[in-house]
């Protein structure tokens, strides 16, 4: 603690003595310096929970055509209630024929294997470039790793088209475990739609909901 000391001053004769008062700074100092590294510390371990998205860029001319999307490659994913993912590949052409649901969950043998079936020829790719990294076989800094990885993915055109929508039921933490996965799988073309009527109808449908409200919407 800061402590203040008397110093003595000398008075005339038969008078008494004054004092100065004189206040000693180290031990001020030396808080000072621990509140500095305290915050530095705390600062520096603190991070805001975000999320990074990448999602497709809008059309700067309003008459220009979107791309068109491979049916081929198409993969739609939708997110249920109570945790429970359903997915179909390519379009629907034919609404009085909708195509059949399979249903999954995010577990390993869940929708990841579903997704790295059909990425696999990039996920190979880029496994065989990191094993290159990892014998030495290829020498490159951490941020050229991550460039080379993202141009591999650019460059693909074999891997999924994935379409993440979400039932009106689905919770926020199933849209976060699908992004993991899609991180995961390496997946490099992905987007975020809404989810279309026929779609809940087919959720519905699967679940073994009435679907009177889905149709009515479709009129």
């Amino acid at each position: 603690m800061a402590q203040i000391i008397q110093a003595p001053q000398g008075g005339k004769k038969g008078r008494p003595k004054r004092s100065s008062p004189v206040i000693d700074m180290t031990p001020m100092v030396d808080l000072m310096c621990l509140l500095i590294v305290f915050f530095m510390l705390t600062t520096a371990f603190t991070k805001e929970k975000v999320m990074d998205m990448t999602l497709p860029e809008e059309l700067k001319d309003p008459n220009q055509e979107a791309p068109k999307i491979s049916a081929s490659r198409t993969l739609n994913v939708l997110l249920g209630p109570d945790s429970r993912v359903f997915y179909y590949p390519g379009a629907v052409n034919d609404f009085n024929s909708l195509p059949p649901l399979t249903e999954t969950d995010f577990s390993e043998e869940g929708i990841r294997r579903v997704l790295l079936e059909r990425n696999r020829a990039l996920f190979r790719k880029i496994e065989a470039f990191e094993n290159d990294i990892l014998t030495g076989a290829i020498v490159l800094p951490r941020d050229s790793i991550e460039s080379a990885i993202s141009q591999l993915k650019k460059d693909d055109d074999t891997g999924p088209i994935v379409l993440i929508k979400a039932y009106k039921e689905s919770t926020y933490g199933n849209f976060v475990d699908i992004l993991d996965e899609m991180n995961i799988c390496g997946i490099a073309r992905y987007t975020i739609m809404n989810i279309a009527w026929y779609e809940e109808a087919m959720i519905e449908r699967a679940l073994g909901v009435s679907t009177t409200a889905a149709t009515a919407s479709a009129n």
